[in-house]
C-alpha cells in the first residue's frame, strides 16, 4: 500500500508556550487490535528492502497489517530516504490515513531535523498515533509532545528484522502497542540519586535533541515539570559534557524533576572519569533531584520501551529505582535486571544505526 498528501498550517502562534510554562501530559493515542495497520515509514537514513520486509513478516505475526511508505528505499544525497518533502509527505499521510494506527520507523541515523518546519503540527494533534523509534526520531518524539501526543521510544525494524522479533525489546513494545502498560524495576547503581519525582517525560539521544532547545517550536524542554531522559552513542566524553551544559546554559535543568540516564555505549575515554554516569553524576549532585543511571533503553542491546510525553512516576532508593507510566492499561512489572535479550547487535553496528557510520546494507 502507498501513501501519498499534505498539510496546510495555521498553527505558528498556538504552538508556542511561554518558557517555563507547566508542560501539559500528552494524549495516549488508542492501543491497537488484531487486524490495524502500522505504517513502516524512514524519516531517516534509508533501509534495505530486505530489513523492511522481514519486519513487515514480524508485523503480520503479531496481528497487525503493514503499510509501506513510498519513500523507504529511496536513496538521497547517499543516505537519506528520499528528499526532506518526500519524507514529510510520507508522515502526513500516514496521519491522515485513519485505518494506520502506529507508525514504526525503520532506522534512525539523521534527517528528522529537516523536517520540523514541514509537518503541520495540527495533523499531529489531530490525529494521535503511536510514533515509534529512537535515535534521530527524538526530534519525532519531541514534535509529538508539544502538540499533546505521547509517542514510544523504542525499537526500531533495522533492530526488529535482526532478531524476527523474537527479542525482549520487541516484544515488550508488541506487548504496549497492545495495551501493556510496564513499570519497570531497575537496579541499583553507584551514580544513583535517591528520591522521589513526577513529571512529563522529555528527552531521548542528546546529540538530536540539544538542537532543539530554544531554537524551534518544538522546543518541550524549557516548560516546567519534565523528567529529562538522555542517552547517546559514540560521542567522546567532551562533547557529552559540551552537551550537557548547553541544556544546563539554556535554563533547561531549573524545570527538570528527575533524570533517567539511559545507555552510554562507546563514549570513549577522553576525559579522566570512569564512566560517562561518574561524569554526569559530578554535575547532577548540584541539583535536588532524584537520578537513576543504567536505565535499559537507548543503543545497547537492551533498549526498552518507554513513553514519551507521558506522566511518569519514578522512585530510586538505596535498594535500586521503579519508573511507572500514568497511562491506562492493563499494567505489568518488568524487572530489567531479569532481561535476557542476547547481544545480537555489534557496537559496529549500533553506531551505523545511529548514524555514526553509514552502510546501507546493514
Amino acid at each position: 500500500m502507498i501513501l501519498g498528501g499534505c498539510g496546510d498550517d495555521n498553527s505558528s502562534s498556538a504552538s508556542v508556550n511561554l518558557k517555563n510554562a507547566p508542560i501539559a501530559e500528552g494524549t495516549a493515542p488508542a492501543f491497537l487490535k488484531k487486524g490495524d495497520k502500522i505504517a513502516l515509514l524512514s524519516p531517516s537514513y534509508t533501509t534495505p528492502d530486505s530489513t523492511i520486509q522481514k519486519t513487515a513478516d514480524v508485523l503480520e505475526d503479531w496481528g497487525f497489517k503493514p503499510v509501506i511508505g513510498k519513500s523507504v528505499g529511496k536513496v538521497e544525497a547517499g543516505k537519506l530516504a528520499g528528499t526532506a518533502e518526500e519524507r514529510a509527505e510520507d508522515f502526513e499521510n500516514a496521519l491522515k490515513d485513519t485505518s494506520i494506527k502506529a507508525i514504526l520507523c525503520n532506522r534512525g541515523g539523521y534527517g528528522t531535523i529537516q523536517l520540523v518546519d514541514l509537518i503541520d503540527p495540527q495533523l499531529v494533534k489531530k490525529n494521535p498515533k503511536w510514533v515509534i523509534g529512537y535515535s534521530d526520531v527524538t526530534t519525532l518524539h519531541a514534535m509529538q509532545t508539544k502538540a499533546g501526543v505521547m509517542s514510544i521510544h523504542g525499537t526500531m525494524s533495522s533492530s526488529i528484522a535482526k532478531t524476527e522479533g523474537k527479542d525482549e525489546n520487541s516484544t515488550l513494545l508488541r506487548d504496549l502497542l497492545k495495551g501493556e502498560v510496564p513499570t519497570y524495576k531497575v537496579p541499583k547503581h553507584k551514580y544513583n540519586q535517591k528520591g522521589k519525582a513526577e513529571g512529563i517525560l522529555v528527552g531521548g539521544n542528546m546529540a538530536t535533541f540539544v538542537p532543539l532547545i530554544g531554537a524551534s517550536d518544538i522546543d518541550v524542554f524549557q516548560n516546567d515539570g519534565v523528567i529529562l531522559f538522555m542517552e547517546e552513542i559514540g560521542e567522546n566524553l567532551r562533547n557529552i559534557d559540551r552537551m550537557f551544559h548547553s541544556i544546563e546554559l539554556h535554563g533547561v535543568m531549573e524545570n527538570v524533576r528527575g533524570v533517567i540516564l539511559g545507555e552510554f555505549v562507546s563514549s570513549g575515554t577522553d576525559l579522566d572519569y570512569e564512566s560517562t554516569e561518574a561524569m554526569l553524576s559530578k554535575y547532577l549532585k548540584e541539583y535536588d533531584i532524584p537520578v537513576i543511571c543504567g536505565f535499559p533503553a537507548g543503543h545497547d542491546d537492551i533498549n526498552v520501551p518507554i513513553v514519551m510525553g507521558s506522566k511518569v512516576k519514578m522512585e530510586v532508593t538505596s535498594d535500586g529505582a521503579t519508573v511507572s507510566f500514568d497511562i491506562k492499561g492493563e499494567k505489568k512489572t518488568v524487572d530489567t535486571d531479569k532481561l535476557t535479550t542476547p547481544q545480537s547487535l555489534p557496537k559496529a553496528l549500533l553506531k551505523m544505526m545511529a548514524g555514526k557510520t553509514f552502510d546501507v546494507e546493514e
